[in-house]
């Protein structure tokens, strides 16, 4: 599948070949409440009805704005989520979305991919 473009254009979304859906932030990017609703929308349509496990690459992502966390709360095509960062700010802001909000499924910080990628691949066995 081609990636789809989130509206407002920071960032895009693609199911993936092996089953997983692939969120990529831009580089830098500030998410609002706007966008995290247009990246749901972005992956409901990638997931066309399925639920489907989701690796989210924060790497580079400067802040998460508080009203933008809450829609990361709401069910979405993802089975379970796997967050991606490299840095401590990414852990940060990984902890304290998982520390304030109930995600809507299994939801995990991870800084190496292949790490993650088995993780999220456990639910593709199951």
């Amino acid at each position: 599948m081609e990636p789809i473009a989130v509206e407002g254009g920071k960032g895009t979304v693609e199911l993936r070949s092996d089953g997983i859906i692939h969120l990529v932030w831009n580089d830098r990017v500030n998410i609002e409440a706007v966008d995290a609703h247009a990246a749901m929308a972005a992956v409901n349509e990638a997931g066309r009805g399925s639920e489907y496990p989701m690796l989210v690459d924060m790497a580079t992502t400067e802040s998460v704005h508080r009203h933008a966390r809450a829609v990361f709360s709401i069910p979405c095509a993802a089975s379970r989520i796997a967050l991606l960062g490299t840095s401590p700010v990414d852990r940060v802001l990984a902890n304290f979305f998982l520390g304030v909000h109930i995600p809507p499924c299994p939801t995990r910080f991870f800084t190496s991919r292949d790490d993650a990628l088995v993780w999220l691949m456990q639910d593709l066995a199951e």
